[in-house]
């Protein structure tokens, strides 16, 4: 008898394609909309600690999450790393130094810190430049007889996911995630548009860059632009498509930098020498000297360590501002911990989520609906289900001692961050920390909804919708706050 009732159970848990708990109807009739016609919806609305649900519908429906996949790369990372962690970027050299000059090479090895320059950390993160020159005058060179090179082996090369697409490839928030990464991976480029219909011109790129672009770009009578900056990881050439507002004296686009390794080598090198010490050899990094057969491993003597924000920090920004760079790094920062060879440390996006998968699994999660290829979620290929959410939210509320850190990492519906604009103009009593999720025809909510005493995990994914995202999202917000007016 025992055994039926929890098959029974499990069933009626399971059941995808019906509503059910207290609202089931308001449900029912928000996915009656035309626009849902053939929508795939996830849904668990769920007081912590409670064993009824408040609403359910499709629980096991795997969708794609879009950004809402950073609350499963943040949370580990809280879990396996810390709050206190800070990433290390090491300046190094080989060889001696005579006369106050270096008969060696200068070495920037990375650790994967995906803050260093970020303009979400500035002006602290600007202050590594300065720092390493005081480092390396303080140790009395003035010359350098050699290169730098910068060290970027702790990961693999493959800085954006084969899973992510060709569009989102050399965008600014497709910057590939690097053993070492600068300024965010991005530069701006500016251009000068006249009258509809014509190319616009390229003016400059900032910080330098050594790319070749193809311009397809045209102006038109628009307010903003619609663009895309295409190219290949380590590719210094990249197609400009699109339109930009026209009669702009100057106008911002964003790409992401091909060879971040390479071109803070460059940069570094360029710095000096205004600075007064000349270095003699071209820059390198890992990954040309391997293929060119090259790279040889001396020992080196440290001659200063530049430590980001602290964890805790780095995990708010993520879920804030969604920054993907941030987000991939942190998972290929937890592949470190992967079982490898002997003598072999190296990380990829495929190490990182063998962890994710192996950490949530010993905490009791059933891990088979989480389908990740990458930390931030910009990939459509990736795949979970509102329990699997609901499960790893509850955990963080219930258990973790990084409860606090995770909360808050979560911006305030209505006032900030990627959700500033949902829920804004309702009002609400309680507060609501969620993580938002969006690509084509993908619009994602998850995160927490506290209402006087009690906590609530929600979790809304909704794919292949009709109508604008602009419209879904009034209906969303409509959604949560009926189900919170019961």
């Amino acid at each position: 008898m025992r055994r039926k009732k929890i098959w029974l159970w499990l069933l009626l848990w399971s059941m995808v394609g019906s509503v059910w708990g207290q609202d089931s109807e308001i449900v029912q009739e928000w996915l009656d909309h035309p626009d849902m016609r053939y929508a795939s919806f996830g849904c668990m609305v769920h007081e912590v600690g409670s064993e009824t649900p408040l609403c359910v519908y499709a629980p096991d429906l795997q969708v794609t999450p879009a950004s809402v996949m950073k609350l499963v790369t943040t949370a580990t990372a809280l879990e396996l790393l810390g709050e206190d962690y800070r990433f290390p970027t090491e300046l190094l050299y080989d060889g001696f130094i005579r006369d106050s000059i270096l008969h060696g090479n200068l070495y920037i090895k990375g650790h994967g810190d995906p803050t260093l320059g970020s303009a979400y950390f500035a002006p602290e993160s600007k202050d590594f430049v300065a720092q390493w020159v005081k480092a390396i005058r303080d140790k009395g060179i003035r010359r350098i007889e050699g290169a730098i090179i910068s060290d970027e082996s702790l990961f693999d090369t493959e800085g954006v996911s084969m899973k992510w697409l060709r569009e989102d490839l050399g965008s600014y928030y497709g910057a590939g995630s690097y053993a070492l990464n600068v300024f965010d991976n991005l530069y701006s480029l500016y251009v000068r548009s006249g009258a509809a219909g014509t190319r616009p011109r390229l003016l400059q790129t900032s910080p330098a860059q050594e790319i070749q672009f193809h311009n397809y770009l045209r102006a038109a009578a628009v307010r903003t632009d619609s663009t895309f900056i295409v190219g290949m990881p380590f590719a210094e050439e990249r197609y400009l498509y699109g339109v930009v507002p026209a009669h702009r004296d100057s106008y911002r686009l964003k790409g992401d930098i091909p060879e971040p390794a390479l071109f803070l080598a460059r940069y570094f090198r360029e710095i000096l020498n205004k600075q007064g010490i000349s270095v003699r050899d071209a820059s390198s990094c890992h990954r040309l000297l391997q293929v060119q057969g090259k790279w040889e491993i001396a020992p080196r003597t440290e001659l200063i360590t530049t430590y980001s924000p602290t964890l805790e920090k780095i995990v708010a920004k993520t879920n804030h501002v969604s920054h993907n760079l941030y987000a991939d790094a942190l998972l290929k920062t937890l592949g470190l911990r992967y079982a490898k060879r002997k003598g072999e440390e190296i990380s990829s996006f495929a190490r990182g989520v063998s962890i994710v998968r192996s950490y949530w699994e010993k905490k009791g999660l059933d891990v088979s609906p989480l389908y990740m290829v990458d930390g931030s979620g910009l990939s459509p290929v990736n795949q979970v289900t509102a329990r699997f959410l609901t499960d790893l939210l509850t955990y963080m509320a219930t258990s973790s001692s990084h409860r606090a850190a995770f909360l808050h990492s979560l911006p305030e519906a209505g006032k900030e961050g990627s959700v500033r604009n949902f829920l804004r103009e309702k009002a609400w009593t309680g507060e609501v920390r969620l993580k938002s999720g969006s690509m084509g025809r993908v619009r994602c909510y998850a995160g927490y909804v506290r209402q006087v005493t009690k906590q609530y995990a929600v979790v809304l994914l909704v794919n292949n919708y009709e109508g604008n995202s602009w419209a879904l999202n009034r209906r969303l917000e409509r959604l949560l706050q009926s189900l919170f007016s019961q």
